[in-house]
This record gives C-alpha cells, structure tokens and sequence, in this order.
C-alpha cells in the first residue's frame, strides 16, 4: 500500500541529493500556465459574461451573476446544522486567539540625534479569498483566510469558491454560512483560474483586488503565477502533505490515522513516515490496511496517495538522520511522535506547521488548534510562512531627519553616490547647503 525507501547504512547526501531521494508529486505549474492563460485574458476582455460561460463549461450549472445575493449568505446561516455552527464559532474564536497576537505595532529609531526611521505596517486595501469546492467542501479554509486578514485590518475582502450544481450554481451552503458568520457579505460563485482573473483584472461586478490567497488545485496555482507582480499572492500551493518523525515509542495506530487523513484529501496528497525503528515502520504498514478498509474515499484518494510516488516510509539510522531528512523534505505539516518531542520539534528548521507529540494531530491544526492551516507545500517551507496577519501587512519606513542631522551625514552621502557614479545623487544634499558638503 506505501512504498519504503531505506536511507540506512550510508551517509546522508546534502542538500538537493538528499531532497532529491525523498517523495514529491509531480505537480507541473508551467504546463497548467499555458492552459489558463486564455482563460484569464478572456475573464479580463469579457468579464461576468466570462464567468458565466465558463461556470457553464466547467461547473455545468448557469449563472445569471455571479455575485452571491444577500439572502443566499443570511438563509445558509439559518439552515446550517447548529453542531457545525458550534464548531466554526469555536475555530473562528481561537482563530482569532492566535491571529490576534500576531499584529505588530508602529516603531520608531532614533538613529542619530535629530533623525529617526519609522516602520509603520499599513494593510492591503483589499483582498480576494479564495475556498476550494471540488472534492470536498472547505469552510475551514473560508475561517483561515478571513481570520488573519481581519486581524491585520484589511477593510475590503471578497471571497470566491465554486459554483456547486446541486445547490443551484451557488457556492456550497457551509461555505456561504462560514461567510456570514465572518460577516463577509461579496461572495462570489467563481472556481479555479476564472476565480483567480475575476480578483485580479475586476469584472463589472467586481473590483479588482490588491492580493489573492487561499489553497486551491493546480489551475489556481497556474493562474497565481500569471499574475504575480500584478498583485500579491500567499503561495502556488500544491496538493497536501503530512511528514512524521517518528521513534520506536510512537503508536502506530496514531501514526496510521495521520498519514490517512492526508491521504484523504486527494490521489496526489503525500504521507510521508521518516523513522529510525524498523519495527514501527512494519506495525505502521499492518496498522494501514484495517483503517483504510474502515473509512471512506478508498479507491478513488486513498489508496492512489498512499501508493503513489509522493509517498512512502523513509527508514533511517537514527533521529538525527531523521531530522536532516524531514528539514530536506520541508513538509507542509511536520508531526513529531518521539521521545522528548518538543526538544526534537524546537531544532526543525523546514517546515509549514509542526506539531508535537501523540496530542497535536495535524488535523486539529486544520481546524481548531487556533494556528492558521494555509501553509506552504512542496519544499516552500524552507523559504515561505503559512498564511498569518503578516501576510496581509507592508512595513513602510518613514524617515526624519532634521538640518543638523542630515548635515552631519551629507559627507559620506556624497562619497558613496559619487563612488556608484550617480553625482546628482550628491548634488541632491549639496543643493540644500549651498552646494557645499558641510563639513569640508
């Protein structure tokens, strides 16, 4: 059902060797660029005529609009199961908890006597959120999004997920209930790519925004790389992964539970288990069998993520080893099942998100751990942060300098300016003395 891959008795390979023996799946965003950029261009030349024919296209349902009406938002509300509302109430709340703690304040510097540089830290005017629709219905992701750019004072946000036929071409119910109980009311039923166009070019419905984030599938991806530096992105995420470090004291139960409900998600989801215990990699791969009869999307995620090339059970010499490997790897999701797991946890250094120990499943994480579960997927953990207040934040510095301050500095101004061959660069400063460094 998983593959093994044994990294035993030899030393570890640096860098990109070592990433380069370790499961990804093949997740080919400059082959998806080609396809989408038509798509794109159409959304920008045609706009809600765009959408509409391509809800029609690729969602097989038609559209009027495609902007939520009011009443859609405030009726899911009312009909939403009161167990559900209970468990998004509780994820926004602790949502809130952590995003909360994650603003940042003004800050001034006095570098020299009479001259200060202040960094202020401005939002985005406004964003577009995007929650997936196809496999499996993500209101969780709706709360992830709108959470941290709320914290971070973004005044404008607008959120797309796709038209569902069964609900009329509406986004799906749970989707618009965690909307109003966010209290987003521009809700638009657009997926994929034609979502991603509409936030970034605006239709006669809706405006442009400045930033686009949210999880999505490969032609979300393909359409957040046509538009960079157009507007700001979170990241290209790629299909979901869960990494453990593990030792002989972990409970394969657990470790087997983990891995599925990755697996879970889609065939190209990776369950990786990096471990130093050939017995627990055995009580792991038996422990697979039996949940996987018992639960559901056997055949069709599954077992194809399980099996596939992005996942396996790495067996390595020990748990320093372990670490090289699962820092190389820079899993979206990091669980640590060992001994001492929190001193192991505090030396990761890649990694989206970890959790420490048997009580920290990743799938609290998704939902009601407080901590955000946007996070960056094939290897981006070791250059990129998960979705969180800073996201939505521009540091600006604001510099003050009095006459005496600037005096005190125009000198070596000038000798760096001139020494870079950019003189009016100097005669910026020289103008305002006289033309004369003052000093000299």
């Amino acid at each position: 059902m998983i593959s093994r891959i044994d990294l035993r008795g030899d030393a570890l390979p640096e860098g990109g060797a070592l990433r380069d023996l370790l499961p990804r799946a093949e997740f080919d965003v400059e082959a998806a660029l080609e396809k989408v950029r038509p798509i794109c261009e159409d959304v920008h030349h045609r706009g809600t005529a765009a959408l509409i024919e391509y809800a029609q296209k690729f969602d097989g349902v038609e559209l009027t609009r495609a902007r939520v009406p009011a009443e859609a938002l405030t009726a899911a509300l009312e009909q939403l199961d009161p167990a559900v509302r209970a468990a998004l109430e509780e994820s926004i709340r602790r949502a809130r908890i952590v995003h909360r703690g994650q603003r940042r304040s003004e800050h001034t510097t006095q570098v020299v006597p009479g001259g200060t540089v202040t960094e202020k830290w401005v939002s985005v005017e406004r964003v577009g959120l995007y929650a997936p629709g196809g496999r499996s219905v993500y209101p969780s992701s709706v709360v992830m999004n709108v959470v941290p750019a709320q914290e971070a004072g973004v005044e404008s946000i607008a959120l797309a997920s796709p038209p569902q036929k069964e609900f009329g071409g509406l986004p799906h119910p749970t989707i618009l209930a965690a909307c109003a109980l966010l209290g987003v009311d521009e809700v638009y039923a657009a997926g994929g790519a034609v979502a991603v166009a509409m936030f970034a070019y605006g239709t006669e419905e809706c405006l442009p925004v400045n930033m686009v984030t949210g999880p999505g599938n490969i032609w979300v991806a393909a359409a957040k790389r046509y538009f960079t530096g157009k507007i700001g992105i979170d990241t290209e995420a790629g299909p979901t992964e869960i990494a453990v470090l593990a030792d002989s004291t972990a409970d394969p139960v657990h470790v087997a539970a983990d891995l599925i409900s990755q697996a879970e998600h889609d065939p190209l989801a990776a369950a990786v288990l990096v471990t130093d215990s050939a017995e627990l990699a055995e009580a792991v791969e038996k422990e697979l069998e039996p949940q996987v009869a018992a639960t559901k999307h056997v055949e069709d995620r599954i077992k194809p993520a399980l099996a596939g090339k992005q996942s396996a059970i790495v067996l390595v010499d020990s748990l320093e080893d372990g670490l090289k490997v699962v820092d190389a790897y820079g899993a979206e999701h990091l669980e640590i099942q060992t001994a001492d797991a929190a001193a192991w946890a505090a030396r990761v250094r890649n990694a989206g998100a970890v959790f420490v120990g048997p009580w920290a499943p990743v799938s609290l994480g998704d939902y009601c751990a407080g901590s955000n579960h946007v996070l960056p997927t094939g290897g981006c953990a070791c250059h990129s942060s998960g979705l969180s207040v800073q996201s939505f934040l521009r540091g600006i510095h604001i510099v003050d300098y009095t006459r005496d301050a600037l005096a005190e500095v125009t000198h070596h101004v000038v000798t760096l300016a001139e020494a870079e061959d950019l003189p009016a660069h100097g005669a910026a400063l020289k103008a305002r003395f006289g033309w004369k460094v003052p000093g000299q």
